[in-house]
């Protein structure tokens, strides 16, 4: 009995050796998590928004917004411009040449070996960890390797990568809402692989299904089988997977029908003149919020909770932030209502978009974005979400709370010293 305190300072003082550390962390912290899941359900908790009287932003944050098209606006044809003629769409396409790159043996690196693969595409010689250097840098401890510095970094954001690109390579990229698969089927033919982000229930690392937000290369399709071809970072094997094109639909919905596609800046003509009327970032905008408000006239259950989640959406992209709240409170009482399992409640969506935020933040509903705040944070094993830590530390500063935001914030770029608007607004705002 007497050696058990020393065996067990022996053992903590083990682990801190940085080779033991390296390799039994993970393991220690997936055990962490599955305790907090058991006893703290993610997907009992829920979301009430509690409204009240719009105000005006008592801080009006930087805000890292999603970039329509970093490498400028669309091109205005000219007289000398080549005359583009898109390649007819054919009933078979798998595009050559894609490098396929997984996304395993490091921390949440879905992001990184999805923009590896569709930067490695057109040639550019870097990958996953070149990205990742960047978009998810890890907290600045010395007495991590790389990997598990980045361990509490759980989603990168589209426009993280969209910066990457625009700032880290030689090649353009441009993001849409609001796509559809025929969009999708008519630039993949025309030789431009399409990265989107979407949703799907998949068993996680606490060993629970559950839905999570992915990024997926899109390289083919088949229209005798109604599928695409894509190469999934994450399943196994995901090379040259196929995937019938209503579970695509279903699971790119979640995230508003959002698609990006990058190209060697001589090739953008091309580019736009397939996007059509998607080569208007504002014509995108409504157009997701025409599909969203068919949607909500025709779905249930989940999928009516993307739907209005959509709309808001696509409101706060249009400014039109008070009518996005209030889609967004709808959202969230379809959400209350979904039957309590893990397999139909998305805990997860504000890890990826905080576009809800933005919302009640922009109608003077700062509470709103405390609770949302709160409530994503309860759903997740440490308080790890820049963007939310970022939106809560906000809207504490608007209400006086300047202890709360300082920590808030700081703790923000802590967790990723990129984070642009962290680092302006702890420049900007007076803590003293």
């Amino acid at each position: 009995m007497l050696l058990i305190p020393f065996l067990i300072l022996l053992a903590a003082l083990i682990y801190q050796l940085p080779f033991v550390y390296n390799r039994l962390s993970w393991r220690v912290e997936d055990l962490k998590t599955r305790i907090k899941y058991i006893i703290n359900p993610p997907d009992e908790a829920i979301f009430i928004p509690v409204g009240g009287t719009p105000g005006t932003p008592a801080a009006t944050p930087f805000i890292t917004t999603f970039p329509d098209s970093p490498e400028g606006p669309s091109p205005t044809p000219t007289d000398t411009d080549p005359v583009f003629t898109p390649t007819p769409l054919p009933d078979l396409v798998i595009l050559d040449g894609v490098i396929y790159v997984d996304q395993h043996e490091r921390w949440n690196y879905c992001g990184p070996a999805n923009l590896a693969m569709a930067l490695n595409y057109w040639g550019w010689p870097g990958d996953r960890d070149d990205i990742a250097r960047v978009v998810k840098p890890g907290i600045n401890d010395p007495d991590l390797n790389f990997i598990q510095q980045g361990r509490l970094d759980k989603n990168v954001m589209p426009s993280e990568m969209i910066s990457f690109v625009a700032e880290h390579t030689d090649y353009n990229i441009v993001a849409r809402f609001g796509g559809d698969l025929d969009l999708l089927k008519h630039i993949i033919a025309n030789g431009f692989p399409v990265l989107v982000e979407k949703g799907y229930y998949e068993e996680d690392y606490t060993g629970k299904v559950a839905w999570m937000g992915h990024y997926l290369f899109t390289t083919g399709y088949d229209e005798a089988k109604a599928e695409f071809v894509v190469q999934d970072a994450y399943l196994l094997p995901g090379k040259d997977m196929r995937v019938d094109y209503q579970t695509y639909l279903e699971g790119w919905r979640s995230f508003d029908y959002l698609f990006m596609v990058i190209y060697p800046p001589d090739q953008q003509d091309q580019v736009f003149a397939l996007l059509e009327d998607w080569a208007d970032p504002a014509w995108a905008y409504a157009h997701a919020l025409e599909i969203a408000e068919q949607e909500i006239q025709t779905l249930t259950g989940v999928n009516a909770f993307y739907a209005w989640f959509n709309k808001g959406t696509s409101l706060v992209k249009m400014e039109h932030y008070l009518e996005a709240a209030e889609a967004y409170d709808q959202a969230y009482q379809i959400y209350e209502g979904l039957v309590n399992d893990d397999a139909t409640r998305p805990y997860r969506i504000t890890w990826y978009q905080t576009w809800p935020y933005m919302a009640y933040y922009f109608s003077g509903r700062y509470q709103d974005v405390i609770n949302l705040a709160n409530f994503t944070l309860d759903t997740i094993d440490e308080d790890t979400l820049e963007e939310t830590l970022y939106w809560r530390g906000l809207a504490h500063f608007a209400l006086g709370n300047k202890a709360q935001a300082k920590s808030d914030l700081y703790q923000s770029v802590w967790l990723n010293p990129n984070f642009e608007a962290g680092l302006i607004q702890i420049s900007q705002l007076n803590f003293d």
